[in-house]
């Protein structure tokens, strides 16, 4: 079994907030805390990650008191998460890191656990999260969730030359590599998990459900 002193957890920080108006996200409150500290103490309190670094490029001492180490992305103008992954392989001092976005407070307790057992189960180089939503036409369809991955950290040398070939699309490079699709949709699955909040308006609708 892969252990969690084995896996580095990453938050994801590290975009312009263009559909919150360009705030920081990340350090938006969600009953009374900033949105990445939630996500932080749900990695924590779920125990299975040995280490948390965050990925941010603003703001970056206010991130820094949360207690773990911040890197801002090495590629220029907010590359979007793909550039977080790159940070955070080139960062990672464990075999695997677990990537998580700032803004999904909700987050299941046992991701970590159920990306690592998929991974082993499959051999896979990746395990990605899956998760019922609601599409344009009502139907419930599990839909996977690239920011959700757990990835082995000698994916870095690959993930360096899709991006120097100006790859931006998680799903693009993930599909290069064997990915574990794990879905999140048991009974007992909380279905706003992975609800993320965009707007200001969906981060108050979240906090009143």
């Amino acid at each position: 079994m892969i252990s969690p002193d084995q896996i580095t957890g990453l938050i994801l920080a590290g975009g312009r907030g263009s559909r919150m108006g360009g705030v920081d996200k990340g350090l938006q409150n969600f009953n009374g805390l900033p949105l990445a500290l939630h996500t932080l103490t749900r990695l924590q309190i779920g125990g299975g990650v040995g280490q948390i670094m965050i990925n941010a490029n603003r703001n970056l001492a206010a991130y820094e008191s949360f207690g773990a180490a911040v890197w801002p992305d090495g590629l220029a103008d907010y590359a979007g998460p793909l550039a977080g992954f790159l940070t955070g392989l080139e960062r990672c001092e464990t075999p695997f890191l677990v990537t998580v976005p700032c803004d999904t407070p909700l987050l299941p307790l046992d991701l970590v656990q159920r990306l690592a057992q998929a991974l082993e189960a499959e051999d896979a180089d990746i395990a990605m999260a899956a998760a019922p939503e609601v599409g344009k036409d009502g139907q419930v369809q599990i839909r996977t969730q690239p920011v959700f991955c757990l990835l082995r950290v000698d994916l870095l040398e690959s993930l360096v030359k899709f991006t120097q070939d100006g790859g931006r699309k998680i799903d693009a490079w993930t599909a290069l590599h064997k990915t574990a699709i794990v879905p999140f949709d048991a009974p007992g699955d909380d279905p706003r998990a992975f609800f993320n909040a965009n707007t200001l308006a969906e981060l108050r609708q979240l906090e009143n459900t």
